[in-house]
């Protein structure tokens, strides 16, 4: 089961989410797919607001210009 990090490449504050750079989530999937393109990111987005409390789709970050994905596991 893969492991990735999606982290945040650089702050802004957009719709009244503040997001800064280096925040970042790890998310578990069965799947070798791109978890920020997969499903429309409700994943990233999930774990976004159950870490930090942040909407990151209101933010309208969830996407490869502001997020950078690694493998890690």
């Amino acid at each position: 089961m893969p492991l990735f990090r999606v982290t945040v490449k650089r702050s802004r504050s957009t719709n009244g989410v503040r997001i800064e750079a280096g925040m970042h989530v790890e998310i578990p999937s069965s799947s070798f797919s791109n978890p920020v393109t997969t499903n429309g990111g409700q994943v990233v987005a999930d774990a976004f607001y159950r870490i930090y409390g942040i909407d990151i789709k209101k933010a309208g970050a969830l996407n490869m210009s502001d997020l950078d994905v690694q493998k890690i596991g």
